[in-house]
């Protein structure tokens, strides 16, 4: 309920200017009622009509929607006001770690465990700062309207990433494990894993953005690797967690996604409850059940990513892919979480009820924009496809141990140190669990479709492993960025779906006449609306501009690269 969670009675009754310490702050309950207001930024399912986590990647390569992504496509303008530089949040979180020491009544464990969600929730909005906006201020004090530190310069983006850090290292050593804490809140492993990912993506940021205007003089990102390196194997090392594994390679990547109940499931360090007895019953069902389709579609170049079950990609597997005429041939042979990510004729939706086809020729956020319509997330439970918004009854996965598992992967890869050990405990481990050939450090092999031939052939199937294990949860947007690979991945590129051919893609139907396909005969939902592909500014786009009135009123801000 937490993750759903409004504030107190109490915080109702005073606003945070007035709440003092006679009136507030006295126990470790205030502590953490303050601190539940913050918790919605964890919701991963919604109440309504809506896709969640699972329409998320509608700003990368992995899906696309009935219009092309504005950041994409290059159409954002420098917004009047907001447009994220909003600091809300900041000062309210600056107000409970200013006021936290002031509550003594109460264990001094839980005492200190709120205070170590007070830093953790500053961390985690100065991050989102940082990946929209690069430099910003630095605010740990409350301010007023009179501060004169409301009209200083931004700090260099890595001043405030070590501030993050800071935070996140407080929050770790204040914070209980997560069997000590009540079902819903974070922990000692949220924050652990939460410090890796911050300080890989701003390793690889200052790695791959150097010697441009988004990077960071003197900096290759090497010291944040490191730390992302170490942070991770903390968590592992740990030895609490472990990815949801029954030796079912068919079915346990599906079976993640559809549980209500993660309280057992030792790879999920986080989870959003969606129990209908509750209230909190979510509506994406409506459209991951294989009936309507949301209005997006996964694209071809994520499907082209999934290796063959015998670890070849597509184009060196010669007559064992089995090609793409239906969909049914895109999954023979192949990683078993693709089948298990798109939905394919003749699987079960609930009952027996199969899906037969996906919905191109459906209109408004009932439509497949590409054939290849989203089944992660999805249940065959009946009993959670009712006609109301909130039956979905299936958990929000907010933090898994895949993505630790991937981070430290991937910072020993850019840290010239990965060996075949670290493979095997990593990125072996997830294909196991999916059916497919482990990796070698060697490789063994030149993909031609790899995204990254100027990088080292380690490097670009960890960034594909990512990838997929990854698929439509949130992630891929902020590689894209942190890797400064919209050049490869985005520039130009007109998205594709699923091959269609009248009467034999879909057998013994015209299913499909009146979509538009490219001379290879692949859906092309973009065809007309963007012929010309993304139109992303690789010289702006990487950051987002600062709103117009915050520059009028602080002459010390200077907007951001391309966009004055």
């Amino acid at each position: 309920m937490l993750l759903l969670g409004a504030c107190s009675d109490v915080l109702d009754k005073y606003p945070l200017d007035e709440i003092t310490e006679a009136s507030y702050w006295k126990k470790s309950a205030d502590l953490e009622l303050y601190l539940n207001q913050y918790y919605t930024v964890f919701k991963q399912l919604p109440s309504s009509w809506a896709l969640g986590v699972y329409g998320r990647d509608k700003n990368s390569d992995n899906l696309i929607g009935s219009q092309p992504n504005d950041l994409l496509n290059g159409t954002r303008v420098v917004p009047d006001k907001k447009g994220g530089w909003e600091w809300e949040k900041i000062r309210s979180i600056n107000y409970f770690i200013e006021n936290a020491p002031n509550a003594t009544e109460g264990l001094e464990i839980n005492l200190n465990h709120f205070k170590g969600e007070g830093y953790f929730f500053r961390a985690w909005f100065y991050f989102n700062l940082v990946k929209q906006f690069g430099d910003v201020p630095w605010y740990d004090k409350v301010l007023g309207t009179d501060s004169e530190e409301l009209y200083v310069k931004r700090e260099a983006r890595n001043v405030i990433v070590d501030n993050i850090i800071k935070d996140l290292d407080e929050a770790i050593k204040l914070m209980k494990n997560q069997k000590d804490v009540d079902l819903g809140r974070i922990h000692k492993g949220v924050a652990l894993l939460f410090k890796s990912r911050v300080c890989l993506y701003e390793g690889t940021w200052e790695k791959y953005h150097a010697g441009t205007e988004f990077g960071v003089d003197g900096s290759d990102g090497t010291k944040y690797l490191q730390m992302a390196e170490s942070t991770a194997w903390e968590l592992m090392e740990t030895g609490f967690y472990k990815l949801y594994d029954n030796n079912k390679p068919t079915e346990d990547y599906y079976n993640l996604f559809n549980r209500t109940n993660h309280s057992a499931t030792k790879e999920v360090l986080l989870w959003q409850n969606c129990s209908v007895d509750l209230g909190l019953g979510h509506g994406a069902l409506q459209y991951l059940n294989g009936d309507k389709a949301g209005g997006v579609g996964i694209t071809k170049e994520l499907v082209d990513a999934y290796l063959c079950d015998n670890g070849l990609p597509t184009a060196l597997a010669g007559d064992y892919y089995k090609g793409d005429v239906t969909i049914g041939d895109v999954v023979t042979n192949r990683d078993a979480r693709l089948a298990q990510t798109t939905w394919v004729p003749g699987q079960t939706r609930f009952g027996d009820i199969t899906f037969e086809e996906p919905n191109i020729e459906a209109s408004s956020a009932s439509e497949c924009t590409t054939g290849y319509q989203i089944r992660k997330g999805s249940t065959t439970d009946p009993n959670q496809q009712g006609s109301e918004i909130d039956q979905g009854q299936t958990a929000g996965i907010v933090f898994r141990y895949a993505e630790a598992l991937l981070n430290y992967a991937e910072a020993k890869a850019e840290l010239g140190t990965l060996d075949q050990t670290d493979l095997d405990k990593t990125i072996n481990l997830l294909r196991d669990r999916a059916g497919v050939a482990p990796l070698s450090l060697s490789v063994g092999y030149v993909d031609p479709d790899w995204k990254f031939p100027s990088l080292s052939p380690i490097i670009n199937e960890i960034r594909r492993e990512r990838r997929v294990e990854l698929a439509l949860e949130g992630f891929r947007h902020d590689d894209i960025m942190r890797w400064a690979a919209a050049d490869e991945l985005i520039v130009g590129v007109r998205p594709k779906g699923i091959k269609l051919i009248l009467g034999v893609s879909f057998p013994d139907s015209d299913f499909g006449k009146n979509e538009p396909v490219d001379e290879n005969d692949y859906l092309d939902y973009y065809q007309t609306i963007n012929a010309n592909g993304y139109g992303f500014n690789v010289a702006r786009d990487y950051l987002s501009p600062l709103p117009l009135d915050q520059l009028a009123l602080n002459e010390n801000l200077e907007q951001n690269p391309g966009w004055k």
